[in-house]
């Protein structure tokens, strides 16, 4: 017999050889799962762009404009230069309503699922006299003439009909842009008048049709913010700063109402130029789709490590305890099937979804490996015992993927039962004997 087959120490380099040239498939497989979802990203904005993308409803606030007087020093003259800076002032309302309805669909890009939603929206609201003294403008002169309501929205190309805004009374229509980009970068505006018996305490209401996709958030700009909404979207994903204080989802839809108050945000009622974010306090709903095939082959192929580690363990053992001959070519073919495995789950989930297509995949996978070792061992019992073992494995590895919060706890305890199962079950191998011709390794 060659030296190969009864040499343990050169059968041990040649299989770790072999384990170790297994990551470069695995990586390989890493970058393609990576690949399919940057072609589903791409998909998704694709539609997006024609449609509209996640939309954030920024206000409704009002800006009004104002000068103030700044000197610069000119160095060639020796004198101050005197000049006009225009400068904004930025109100919240006392009082927000938000109320509508979502209606979703899917769309599809190629094999690509997308979650779109056109949805009815109705704002009301009222502002009232903020202390101008607190804020420095009482000797400023304000633009009250060039005064407007903005609504900051992401995505303009979502807005399905004309905006009229009712103020005191008046229908004024929006107009596109926004007076400045010191609270948002793209929105509507709507020239709005204040009484002068008034002063700036003023109602307002106007109604919303907003295209987007997936995502739909608001800002609690107003002192007291209520927002209602209705959906026939079952599972919704309520995320951002704030969460729904009611909230009922069930097979036909979702129901959701937050209430916010300014003390549960950082910034006032009131402020000049760029001085506040309120983008930091944006909340709402995610529509998300119950298909998460790439997250789920992303950690599936975490674990392509423990099952040729595991598999190639049990075929060591198999010759070390039975005296049967597995040449490192052997080895290789297997750990390929292996490897093939997470390719299969990865291509059938795309078209299924992901725990049909684990199950067919690890039938698949199984059923090779067992018809190749039931020739190479030519023991229907050794066969059973192996595939028997695989089969626990892929039910190990795919519990873990379902688990997010205790996916580590159960990894870790499973691991730990493996190593104490290989210890337990070599404890009476003499490691010396090995190389012995026709001996068998395990003491009595």
């Amino acid at each position: 017999m060659s030296s190969l087959k009864y040499n343990i120490y050169i059968k041990l380099a040649l299989i770790f050889l072999v384990w170790a040239l297994l990551f470069i498939p695995i990586v390989m497989i890493q970058g393609l799962i990576y690949e399919r979802e940057n072609s589903q990203s791409t998909a998704i904005a694709e539609v997006n762009g024609k449609w509209g993308g996640q939309q954030t409803l920024y206000g409704p606030y009002l800006s009004i404009p104002y000068y103030s007087m700044t000197k610069e020093y000119d160095a060639t003259k020796g004198t101050y230069k005197t000049s006009e800076i225009k400068e904004h002032l930025y109100i919240l309302p006392n009082k927000l309503n938000i109320s509508g309805n979502i209606n979703p669909e899917k769309r599809s890009r190629g094999i690509y699922e997308i979650v779109l939603y056109n949805s009815k929206l109705h704002l009301d609201g009222d502002f009232t006299q903020p202390d101008l003294n607190a804020l420095g403008l009482q000797d400023k002169k304000l633009e009250l003439n060039q005064a407007k309501l903005v609504l900051g929205i992401n995505d303009l190309t979502g807005i399905e009909n004309e905006i009229y805004l009712n103020w005191e009374g008046k229908k004024i229509p929006f107009n596109a842009g926004v007076p400045s980009n010191d609270v948002v970068q793209s929105g509507v505006n709507a020239e709005v008048n204040f009484r002068k018996d008034t002063g700036f305490v003023s109602n307002f209401s106007f109604d919303l049709d907003l295209k987007g996709s997936q995502q739909l958030y608001f800002t609690p700009v107003g002192k007291v913010t209520d927002i209602e909404l209705n959906s026939i979207w079952n599972s919704p994903s309520f995320n951002g700063a704030f969460i729904p204080d009611d909230r009922t989802v069930s097979d036909k839809g979702f129901y959701a109402i937050w209430n916010v108050l300014h003390l549960n945000r950082n910034y006032p009622q009131a402020w000049t130029n760029n001085s506040q974010n309120i983008q930091e306090s944006r909340f709402g709903v995610d529509l998300v789709l119950s298909v998460d095939n790439y997250q789920k082959c992303h950690r599936a192929i975490k674990y392509a490590i423990l099952f040729t580690t595991f598999t190639f363990l049990i075929f060591f053992f198999i010759e070390i305890l039975n005296n049967i001959f597995i040449h490192p070519i052997q080895y290789i073919l297997v750990g390929i099937a292996l490897i093939v495995f997470f390719i299969l789950l990865l291509s059938i989930s795309e078209h299924w979804r992901f725990n049909p297509a684990y199950i067919v995949s690890a039938l698949a996978t199984l059923c090779l490996i067992g018809g190749y070792i039931s020739a190479v061992l030519k023991s229907r019992i050794l066969t059973y015992f192996i595939v028997g073992l695989l089969s626990v494995l892929y039910l190990f590895i795919f519990v873990l993927i379902q688990l997010e919060d205790y996916a580590l706890l159960i990894g870790s305890l499973g691991i730990f039962v493996i190593l104490a199962l290989v210890m337990y079950y070599s404890r009476k191998i003499d490691w010396y004997a090995i190389q012995r011709t026709g001996n068998n390794p395990a003491e009595s």
